[in-house]
């Protein structure tokens, strides 16, 4: 039980993490924290490679000005961890600004003991 407990925590740091790096275009831990085959799939129907993703947070053609984690269940599978949570997400991308309240759904995978974001996918609530 203790090392499910250690679990969650590592995956909520890799989280916060995440959303920090999103928050400030930094595109060094991205790098770092997604794995190479990511699949990023928006709440529009955009799919992102993870070079796609980089470039578009880098670039501002994705800006997060706000990223918030609700709540969160978190499913571990030996080195493989979903994570379904509510979230709040706004900035502006290509189609403008946007405010959503969201589900997202991250896998995260351990390779030589480092964990990597290898897919994403949100879904906008109503």
């Amino acid at each position: 039980m203790q090392a499910a407990f250690a679990q969650d925590a590592e995956i909520q740091a890799m989280e916060k993490q995440w959303a920090s790096a999103i928050r400030s275009m930094d595109g060094k831990v991205l790098e770092a924290i997604l794995g190479d085959g990511l699949i990023y799939a928006h709440s529009t129907g955009i799919v992102d490679t993870k070079k796609e993703y980089i470039a578009k947070v880098t670039s501002g053609k994705q800006k997060y000005e706000g990223v918030e984690q609700q709540s969160a269940l978190i499913k571990a599978y030996g080195d493989t961890v979903v994570l379904h949570a509510r979230m709040h997400m706004w900035g502006v991308n290509q189609s403008g600004k946007f405010d959503d309240q969201l589900m997202m759904i991250h896998t995260w995978v351990k390779r030589n003991g480092k964990w990597l974001l290898v897919a994403h996918q949100t879904t906008k609530l109503k």
